[in-house]
C-alpha cells in the first residue's frame, strides 16, 4: 500500500458542510451524476434490502427510496445542517436521519442489507476505519456499493495552487487492499474519468465552495491567502475540472455459524 494520504482535520471539513448545506445540492453536481450512475449498477444486482444506510448522505435523496420503496432507509452524515436542508419529495418511506461519524456507527451488527457510500471516504483520514464499520453493521450477504475520488482529482486546481493547498485521493488498488483488510469478499473495482468543463475557473473556485469541498488537510496553511494568491490562482486555474471517480462493491460473506445470530438481530429490529 501507498503512503498514507494528509490527514483530513474533520472540524474542519465538518464546518465547510455545515455552511454549505443551502447551496450544497446545486452545486454538488458531480456527487448527483456519479450518484446515479451507481443506481445504473444496482441494476445487475438481485437484492431486495429491508434496510438500507446511506453513509454520508448529505441532504437525503429520494432515489434509494424509489428504487426500494419497501425498504427502511437511514440517511447517516457528521453535518446536522445537510441531514436538515430542504429536500424533494422521498420515495418510500421517509429515511430516518442519523447524525454520527463514518468510523463510529450508531447501528447494530448486521442491521442492514445495503451500505451506500456515495462520494464520503475521501473526506476521512483513514478510510480502512469506515469499512470495518460497514462490514460490521451489514448483514450476512449484504451489499456495500461505494463511490470516491482517486489521485488526479482536481489536477488542473493541484497546478495552479500548489499541492499543499488541495486533497490527495487514495488510488483505487489501495481501497481495494482496504475492502480485503475489512473483510468483505472479492470486491470489485473501476474507475472512470469525469471532466466538467466552466467558462472561466472562477466558476470551479465557487462550486467547490458552494458544496462544502474546499480544502480540509490538517496540514493546509492556515494564514490568508491574499489578494495577490487569489489573482494568481484565478488567473492560472484552467476552466474545467478533472475527476477521477472510482466505484466499489463488495459482499458481505455468510458464515455458516453466523446465520442464526443474524436472524435474532433482525427480529430485535422492527
Amino acid at each position: 500500500m501507498k503512503q498514507r494520504s494528509p490527514a483530513i482535520d474533520r472540524g474542519a471539513a465538518r464546518r465547510r458542510f455545515e455552511r454549505a448545506a443551502r447551496t450544497y445540492r446545486g452545486a454538488a453536481r458531480l456527487e448527483a451524476e456519479v450518484a446515479a450512475r451507481m443506481l445504473e449498477r444496482l441494476d445487475y444486482v438481485k437484492i431486495a434490502p429491508r434496510r438500507i444506510l446511506d453513509a454520508g448522505s448529505g441532504p437525503p435523496r429520494g432515489a434509494l427510496g424509489k428504487r426500494y420503496p419497501n425498504a427502511e432507509v437511514v440517511a447517516l452524515d457528521f453535518s446536522v445542517q445537510m441531514l436538515l436542508a430542504r429536500t424533494k419529495s422521498f420515495f418510500g418511506k421517509n429515511p430516518q436521519r442519523l447524525c454520527a461519524d463514518l468510523e463510529r456507527l450508531p447501528v447494530s451488527a448486521g442491521a442492514v442489507d445495503l451500505v451506500w457510500c456515495n462520494m464520503a471516504l475521501h473526506w476521512l483520514s483513514d478510510p480502512l476505519a469506515a469499512l470495518r464499520e460497514f462490514a460490521r453493521v451489514l448483514a450476512p450477504e449484504g451489499l456495500l456499493m461505494l463511490s470516491t475520488l482517486g489521485p488526479d482529482t482536481l489536477k488542473e486546481l493541484r497546478a495552479a495552487a500548489g499541492a499543499g493547498r488541495v486533497h490527495a485521493f487514495l488510488d483505487m488498488h489501495d481501497l481495494g487492499d482496504m475492502l480485503v483488510a475489512a473483510g468483505f469478499a472479492a470486491p470489485v473495482m473501476d474507475m472512470e474519468m469525469i471532466r466538467i468543463e466552466y467558462r472561466r475557473g472562477a466558476s470551479l473556485l465557487a462550486d467547490l465552495r458552494s458544496s462544502g469541498q474546499t480544502s480540509a488537510r490538517a496540514d493546509r496553511p492556515r494564514g490568508l491567502a491574499g489578494r495577490a494568491f487569489r489573482e494568481r490562482l484565478r488567473a492560472a486555474l484552467a476552466p474545467q475540472a478533472t475527476y477521477e471517480v472510482v466505484y466499489g462493491h463488495a459482499w458481505k460473506g455468510a458464515p455458516a455459524n453466523e446465520q442464526a445470530k443474524t436472524v435474532r438481530v433482525f427480529k430485535r429490529l422492527p
